[in-house]
């Protein structure tokens, strides 16, 4: 919910605040767990421990307590499976803390969020593999209502597998804690968002073409989705705690591990998810286990193998040198080895499961804390670097030899950049302008990303044209070049589902944003300008002496000033309440729509009228000045509002 906070600062810009508060927001680091989950090079050179119960049960027990404890994460269930067997499964700290109920890997039940995506497109290749479906056809034909071609090019299931539909971000009413969860047809054709790329070229997650995936699956199967899912992939199974119903099943309920902000305040009600298909799954530990086990097992009870091994391969990659998409999956490659993945989220419960099929391995965590300053983040990604390296580390740490290259492609690399998850047709294209993702040159002239991607400064090495690896651990970068120019860049961890493109020259914040606050100082200053001159003009009993319409260019455009900061001061309330709430009512963003047309559009033509009223009267050169300042600043602020969508109709979001 990054951009939210963004439409805070402004509300305060409008006030007078710092420009500082546009930038990139860098998350806290966990001082107390910076040192034992930092991937440490060394590691490699120990050579692999041998993956058996005890020494996954040790290492794991002084890993996992200590980490959710520091993170403020209220409890945990890891699970490794090996060789079509559960390894080991460890259920840490509490499903309840007031209850002090500890998590049991067998009972407890967890939210996976987005990892319930793995069992959607299971279910999509399950209806491929009979012949009902087929990832090349338009979706279309599977459907009640159209989704509207890009440029003449359909969407296809195999473009929704790899996150490459075109579709803008959308997620108004994704979550919620109280009311009932809409029919999943009903969900699909009211939420359906605009297609901004063309299909097959650009990744850009996406739940909504996951819920379709899933909406798709209820018509040509004739079942419910949940029914669909409970009785092809849970019993077949043996999944006896899982359910993607909302609410739960009534036995399922005393068993749903609470969720937490952090460990230390009070739980949050069962989180409610609009689009089941794509983050609604709740299971157990040991359930997770089974799941792993068939899909490493070639699909044995879900899949014939040759389908899973479709499922699994490669299937699109947007930027060469970094991980691919499979076909729901997504790769994770670490020391050499390629692991099969999905990560999830929602608000208080935060997971990951991977898959190792060249090691027939499986390992999985799901949390129920956000926890502190990005906790679960750390731990996750630590639990999967750390793993590998303790039992595949790597063959070789010799020391990256940088390219000569290196200086000259990092500086075609620096600029600011949009995430292709984004919205670009409504209001919240603001963030897009607001938020944007600024790469920079170290001392060293060597790239600084945006810390939301990479954590904690890194020392990126080019070692290869347009390839950079992290000296002192796993991640990668690259970048994509056309004419000449870097066009689009990504690392590994998200390089399957999101790539980060250059943004046009006419939205770049580098020189856009400070004359957006210097117009946005002048306009606050009109708006002051008119009550207090009034009072001053009062104290001292002295007129205005402007008469006609002059008077009236004066009054409209100080007025329309004055309006403009309430409006963008409106703005910033609504999108720090209502769009964080997931849009529970429409009015305010109605109320804020009819504010923006009427004065973003309207301060402009008051500015433009005044200015040729001032300039044709005699006058100083004072009023002069400012009334043409005041057309400039006016001017700027319609091109943003304009440009990134404040000035619209609509409230879909």
């Amino acid at each position: 919910m990054r951009n939210f906070i963004v439409m805070v600062c402004l509300g305060l810009l409008v006030m007078g605040g710092a420009s500082a508060a546009m930038q990139d927001t860098q998350p806290l680091p966990l001082a107390a767990l910076e040192q034992p989950l930092a991937p440490k090079v060394e590691a490699a050179l120990q050579g692999a421990h041998a993956l058996t119960k005890t020494d996954a049960d040790a290492w794991l027990d002084g890993f996992i307590p200590y980490a959710i404890k520091q993170g403020d994460v209220a409890g945990a269930v890891v699970v490794v499976t090996k060789d079509g067997e559960i390894l080991t499964q460890r259920g840490y700290g509490y499903a309840d803390m007031a209850a002090r109920q500890k998590v049991d890997p067998e009972k407890t039940l967890f939210r996976v969020g987005s990892t319930s995506k793995l069992f959607t497109w299971t279910a999509v290749m399950q209806l491929v593999e009979q012949g009902k479906l087929d990832l090349d056809t338009d979706v279309n034909k599977y459907l009640d209502f159209k989704i509207p071609a890009f440029h003449d090019k359909p969407l296809t299931l195999r473009h929704i597998l790899t996150h490459t539909p075109g579709f803008e971000d959308a997620f108004k009413g994704g979550f919620s804690f109280s009311g009932d969860v809409e029919p999943l047809g009903d969900v699909v054709k009211k939420l359906l968002p605009q297609r901004v790329f063309e299909p097959g070229t650009t990744p850009a997650y996406s739940n909504y073409a996951t819920a379709l995936a899933g909406y798709i699956v209820e018509r040509v199967s004739g079942l419910s989705f949940d029914a669909y899912i409970e009785q092809k992939i849970f019993q077949p199974l043996g999944m006896d705690h899982s359910s993607f119903r909302q609410p739960l099943p009534a036995e399922l309920q005393p068993l749903m591990a609470k969720g937490y902000p952090k460990a230390s305040v009070d739980p949050m009600p069962f989180e409610l998810i609009s689009v089941p298909p794509a983050g609604s799954l709740s299971m157990t530990g040991s359930d997770g286990a089974k799941f792993m086990i068939a899909h490493l097992n070639k699909g044995a009870g879900l899949l014939a193998p040759e389908t899973a091994k479709t499922m699994h391969a490669p299937a699109y990659g947007a930027i060469p040198g970094l991980n691919h998409m499979a076909l729901g999956f997504y790769e994770q490659q670490i020391n050499g080895v390629t692991a099969i993945a999905h990560g999830g989220d929602l608000i208080n419960f935060h997971g990951y499961m991977w898959l190792f099929p060249e090691k027939n391995l499986g390992l999985m965590i799901e949390m129920n804390s956000a926890g502190a300053d990005g906790a679960v983040a750390l731990i996750r990604q630590a639990l999967f670097e750390q793993f590998a390296d303790r039992y595949f580390p790597k063959e070789s740490a010799q020391p990256l030899v940088e390219l000569p290259t290196a200086k000259e492609h990092a500086k075609m690399l620096a600029g600011n950049y949009f995430s292709s998850r984004s919205q670009f047709t409504t209001f919240m294209d603001i963030a897009n302008f607001l938020d944007q993702y600024q790469v920079g040159l170290d001392q060293d002239g060597r790239p600084v990303l945006p810390a939301i991607f990479s954590g904690p400064p890194k020392k990126w090495i080019e070692v290869a044209p347009f390839v950079w690896q992290d000296a002192y651990g796993h991640e990668r970068l690259a970048a994509l070049v056309e004419d000449g120019k870097v066009v689009r860049w990504s690392i590994n961890e998200i390089s399957p589902f999101i790539v980060l493109d250059r943004m046009p020259w006419y939205r770049d914040a580098s020189w856009l944003m400070p004359l957006f606050l210097t117009a946005l100082f002048v306009v606050a200053v009109a708006a002051l300008y008119w009550p207090v001159s009034a009072l001053v003009r009062r104290r001292f009993g002295a007129s205005l002496g402007l008469v006609g319409r002059d008077h009236s260019a004066y009054r409209a455009v100080l007025a329309l000033s004055g309006l403009t900061v309430v409006t963008f001061l409106t703005w910033a309330l609504v999108f720090t309440v209502e769009v964080a709430a997931m849009g529970t009512a429409d009015w305010p963003i109605w109320l804020c729509r009819f504010l923006s047309n009427i004065t973003f559009i309207g301060l402009p033509i008051a500015a433009i009228w005044n200015l040729i009223r001032t300039w044709k009267r005699p006058t100083t050169w004072v009023p002069k000045l400012s009334s043409t300042l005041l057309v400039i600043a006016a001017l700027v602020i319609l091109w943003v509002t304009l440009n990134f969508h404040l000035i619209g109709v609509g409230t879909k979001f």
